[in-house]
């Protein structure tokens, strides 16, 4: 995704010279396709992530159209007062881009993990929250959302060779993209681990269980409708997210079903807590996690075995 972002971006700064990239000291090989394009229009403030926020939120107030890019925890973490306190109360356009959400970064540690960056980013309600899946819809993404008049955060994947069949790069905010029908199940997912929501239901396919996956890329504005109208269709849903099960995609599509008072029983997919002494690859903590591709499948398989018939209940008051 960081590669589509990146020549996505020059196109954009050929035509609008408001355009401006900054960097905390990294992704320098990523971005090189807009660095090569437009080295004045770039900046590496270093690793000052709160002064880099500070900065584009001065631009943004002179005109300018500023991309501040980091590691998700670093460009949504370190300067979080920093961006609530302009881009977000003063409504300017700055463009927050965090890389490498949930644990992609691996055996960089706890540290390096965006875990609960779309709970703090969603909770504030005039700042656009975008999740894209995949490279092209990325690209999509930011050509419909680049010139909004208040901040935005986009929380992109490191791999630059995904691509999601039958998302086929749509995006519209508020809205939801089912890329496959089923009638056993519903698999929700968010962002790059959409990747394993695909295996999972093809794995289950294998078992007979047919299962439909809906991708939710437009976290604030949410996309209420279309999680209105899926949800009541299926008794079981299933939330896969690398992200904590707090605040994120699970809480979103709770928050729905409460509010309707829709019957379904959802399962949450995500890090439920980080060990401090924890380490390894993505495909290793993915695994730890239960939110590969394997062992999301496998729990769906289980919650459907165990599904049992619902008492008789005696009417109240009787």
């Amino acid at each position: 995704m960081r590669i589509a972002f990146a020549q996505t971006l020059a196109n954009l700064a050929n035509k609008d010279p408001r355009i401006f990239l900054l960097t905390g000291d990294l992704g320098y090989l990523a971005l090189d396709a807009y660095i090569e394009r437009h080295p004045k229009r770039f900046l590496n403030v270093g690793v000052a992530e709160q002064n880099m926020v500070g900065i584009a939120t001065g631009m943004a107030e002179a005109g300018f159209i500023p991309f501040i890019y980091s590691i998700v925890p670093f460009a949504t973490l370190r300067g979080y007062e920093f961006i609530r306190n302009g881009p977000i109360l003063h409504q300017l356009p700055v463009r927050i881009i965090g890389v490498g959400g949930g644990v992609e970064y691996g055996f960089n540690g706890v540290t390096h993990h965006g875990l609960e960056d779309v709970a703090v980013m969603r909770s504030q309600p005039s700042l656009t929250v975008i999740t894209p899946a995949d490279g092209k819809q990325t690209e999509t993404a930011l050509l419909k959302t680049w010139d909004l008049p208040g901040p935005v955060y986009y929380r992109l994947g490191k791999n630059d060779k995904v691509s999601i069949d039958g998302l086929e790069g749509r995006f519209k905010l508020g809205q939801a993209h089912l890329i496959r029908s089923g009638q056993d199940a519903l698999l929700i997912s968010m962002g790059a681990i959409t990747t394993e929501a695909v295996k999972a239901a093809s794995l289950l396919e294998t078992k007979g269980v047919s299962a439909s996956i809906l991708v939710v890329s437009s976290i604030n504005p949410p996309p209420l409708m279309d999680l209105e109208i899926l949800l009541p269709q299926f008794s079981h849903v299933f939330s896969l997210e690398s992200h904590y099960t707090q605040g994120g995609l699970s809480s979103l599509v709770s928050e729905v079903i409460a509010r309707n008072g829709f019957s379904c029983r959802l399962v949450s997919c995500g890090v439920d807590r980080f060990p401090h002494n924890l380490s390894g690859s993505q495909q290793y903590l993915e695994k730890h996690f239960k939110i590969s591709g394997e062992t999301f499948a496998q729990t769906v398989i289980d919650t459907l075995r165990n599904i049992q018939p619902e008492p008789e209940r005696a009417p109240i008051g009787v």
